[in-house]
């Protein structure tokens, strides 16, 4: 089992849902980078389930830092975060542990780990371990703040509501990226946000759940970043986003919306503002021939519905290779997509973190 991502900068994580902690190891960091403690506290909270849209299980995510601290920074040795697990249920996976969950990883793991996976919670598959990305990810997200790179995802659609679009004008998606950081649940349109909250609670008043999509922006980024071919910024980008547990899509800009129409409409044109080369759209999603071109770069991710509902549905018992009927019991949210989108921001903060040390060295983040 392969758990590390980065080049540069190298992320291990480990763990499972209702083992003692999830944790990970950042390793390449640069040394004196300032740990924000208290922004650490803030990204954890923005994961954290709160109300009648998320789970009943709440933890505290009191994390450790063990290694690779000093006088509240960085020393450039490997950054271990521990984040301990209290509340855990793990009786309500007795009774299913032989049975495929639909839209779960309990029979791939089997088929893989051959009975030997931790099944509590899901284990090592669990959204719990993404509590230790968004740790890391505050880490990263503070070293890139500190170039003027920013980082902000909204809930672009959940159920079938659309929110408003992120502007096309720079200064008002800075704003935009500044109130969406603060938001526990992100849209830029609040009506729509209620209309989501309201859709969610439908669905699980019906024993059902919702997904949607993600819609991320990265502000301030240097142009020149990424390589060609099987390095470029949307692969190395799609392949950390794919690893998010529910995320099942990934585009860059409106690539889909827009591969139908003509080149003279998709094409971005250039023209000079204030003495700096920009393009006058960007469906490319500042990115071109897998290089940034120094616009906004947008991309969206689509978080299918959280597999763990309360409906009886058909599977099959993996040990004695017989039909059963699944009615899943424990503690589910019914979407997931508010909570998941602070892990797409950490994540993709990892990431751009880990390309630009490739581009400029690691020391590039202490000037």
């Amino acid at each position: 089992m392969k758990n590390s991502i980065g080049n540069n900068m190298q992320v291990t994580l480990f763990g499972e849902s209702h083992g003692p902690f999830t944790g990970c190891v950042m390793d390449g960091l640069a040394p004196g980078l300032k740990i924000d403690r208290d922004f650490i506290n803030h990204q954890l909270k923005l994961r954290r389930p709160s109300g009648k849209i998320s789970t009943s299980r709440v933890e505290e995510d009191d994390f450790q830092i063990v290694s690779g601290e000093f006088n509240g920074f960085t020393t450039g040795t490997p950054l271990c975060i521990l984040i301990p697990n209290k509340v855990q249920q793990s009786k309500d996976y007795s009774k299913t542990k032989d049975l495929a969950r639909p839209g779960h990883a309990d029979f791939t793991a089997e088929c893989k780990y051959h009975g030997f996976q931790d099944y509590r919670g899901g284990g090592h598959f669990s959204g719990r371990i993404t509590a230790s990305l968004v740790a890391a990810g505050a880490v990263a997200i503070k070293a890139l703040s500190g170039k003027g790179i920013k980082i902000a995802t909204h809930i672009k659609s959940c159920g079938g509501i659309e929110d408003s679009d992120f502007s096309s004008e720079l200064n008002t998606l800075n704003s935009q990226i500044d109130m969406l950081n603060e938001l526990e649940f992100a849209v830029i349109n609040f009506e729509a946000g209620q209309k989501m909250k309201d859709k969610i609670q439908q669905v699980a008043a019906d024993k059902d759940s919702t997904g949607g999509i993600l819609e991320t922006a990265v502000t301030g980024f240097s142009c020149g970043v990424g390589e060609p071919w099987f390095d470029s910024l949307e692969s190395v980008l799609s392949h950390a986003l794919f690893s998010i547990p529910a995320v099942k899509g990934v585009q860059f800009g409106d690539a889909f919306e827009k591969v139908n129409g003509n080149g003279s409409e998709y094409n971005d044109s250039f023209k000079m503002e204030n003495n700096k080369i920009v393009t006058l759209t960007n469906n490319n999603a500042g990115i071109n021939g897998g290089i940034s071109n120094g616009m906004p770069v947008i991309f969206s991710c689509a978080v299918k519905p959280t597999p763990s509902i309360y409906k009886e549905q058909q599977t099959v018992d993996f040990k004695n290779l017989k039909d059963e009927k699944l009615i899943i019991e424990g503690r589910h949210d019914p979407a997931i997509i508010h909570r998941a989108r602070v892990v797409v921001d950490s994540v993709a903060a990892l990431v751009l973190y880990d390309v630009l040390c490739g581009r400029f060295g690691t020391d590039w983040f202490m000037e």
